[in-house]
């Protein structure tokens, strides 16, 4: 004879209800659709030969902070890592766990003739505001802008 299956406690029940209830908050907060965020956006046509507005990006980019790959010199577009916000070894931690912004950039070069070059400049800014918090995207602030970087890129060439 088969022994009858047991009646489940309120324990039990209360306990499998906690994790079931974790699991599907776990699911959803995986599914959930993270927001697209849009580049802040410079672009200019600069009267100078490429070689020349590709150093002078590489010097700008270098000194806001941010990782830029200077050994392909054949390279039209150079993207950034996030940029270092600290120069301490808690960087990291400021830009991962507590509420702050992060900031990466991109930049275009494309030649439109010998002695002219169109410059596009991205930004990509998100913030949050503490350790459990998702990034979501922001405005950057106006000394980390595609704007300023376009205009001390500018600045580096001796156009202004």
């Amino acid at each position: 004879m088969k022994k009858p299956m047991p009646i489940p406690t309120t324990r039990t029940t209360w306990w499998s209800n906690c994790m079931l209830g974790i699991g599907a908050f776990l699911l959803s907060a995986c599914a959930a659709s993270q927001p697209v965020i849009k580049p802040d956006l410079a672009e200019g046509l600069l009267p100078a030969p490429e070689a020349h507005v590709r150093s002078a990006v590489i010097q700008v980019l270098t000194s806001a902070g941010y990782d830029v790959d200077r050994d392909d010199r054949e390279v039209r577009e150079f993207r950034t890592g996030y940029r270092r916000e600290t120069a301490s070894p808690w960087d990291w931690m400021l830009t991962s766990w507590f509420g702050t912004g992060r900031t990466r950039a991109a930049a275009a070069i494309a030649p439109e003739t010998e002695t002219a070059t169109r410059l596009t400049i991205r930004v990509w800014h998100e913030g949050n505001d503490g350790l459990f918090a998702s990034w979501v995207p922001y405005d950057p602030p106006l000394a980390q802008s595609a704007s300023d970087h376009l205009r001390v890129v500018k600045q580096a060439l001796g156009l202004l």
